[in-house]
């Protein structure tokens, strides 16, 4: 636990960056049977080690952490069937999860007294897991009305999930090519909320990082 204290958002950027981007990087067969799911497990203990801070969570926290790591140890050992209400809840779990971990992060960040390394990594960790968070939206969408996003491969559930991956990602940023589309209200209202979030966070949370940093130059 010290280790990942002390280097707690250095381990959760990385790990967060393997984890998204790892399939660049190694074979896909390798990535997917085995890199994938100790990424994900390097990375939830690291987010754990950033919301262990809040005290008054500690229980509540302790208990996401390990209910999510354990459906998670469960899906690599014996593999759950797509869609199934395992599944569901392991989506869920980790949702719910990176919610909590990033919001910890604006926390520290908003009353840090001092912009550090660790600052620095947190507030980028900060706006990968955002689009984690807009993915499982995205998922949950889906699965709930197939057919909300279009351009999607239903045939193939980890294309789609790819797909569904990269439609966040994109939409977070604000770049929006059109090749992926939401269909249904709520999955254009869902679009909506997580492109103002991606700029809510670069303005708002940027903003307050820069300014804290000129202050301290100052002094």
């Amino acid at each position: 636990m010290n280790f990942f204290q002390k280097y707690r958002f250095e381990t959760f950027l990385i790990s967060f960056c393997l984890l998204v981007f790892g399939s660049l990087f190694f074979p896909h067969r390798l990535f997917e049977s085995l890199l994938e799911p100790v990424f994900l497990i390097l990375n939830l203990s690291a987010g754990f080690a950033i919301i262990y801070r809040l005290e008054q969570w500690r229980r509540f926290l302790s208990v996401l952490f390990v209910s999510t790591l354990v459906f998670e140890l469960v899906d690599f050992i014996f593999g759950l069937e797509d869609y199934t209400y395992l599944q569901v809840i392991l989506f869920a779990l980790i949702a719910i999860y990176y919610l909590v971990v990033t919001l910890a992060i604006i926390r520290e960040v908003w009353h840090t007294q001092e912009v550090t390394r660790n600052v620095i990594f947190g507030v980028m960790g900060g706006y990968i897991a955002l689009g984690v968070i807009s993915f499982f939206m995205f998922l949950g969408i889906e699965m709930a009305d197939p057919g909300s996003f279009s351009g999607l491969d239903a045939t193939n559930p980890t294309t789609q999930n790819q797909s569904l991956l990269y439609m966040a990602y994109i939409t977070l940023m604000s770049i929006g090519y059109g090749d992926i589309l939401p269909n249904t209200q709520i999955a254009q209202k869902a679009t909506i909320l997580v492109g103002l979030s991606g700029q809510f966070y670069i303005v708002i949370i940027t903003g307050i990082v820069v300014g804290k940093y000129i202050n301290q130059q100052k002094k």
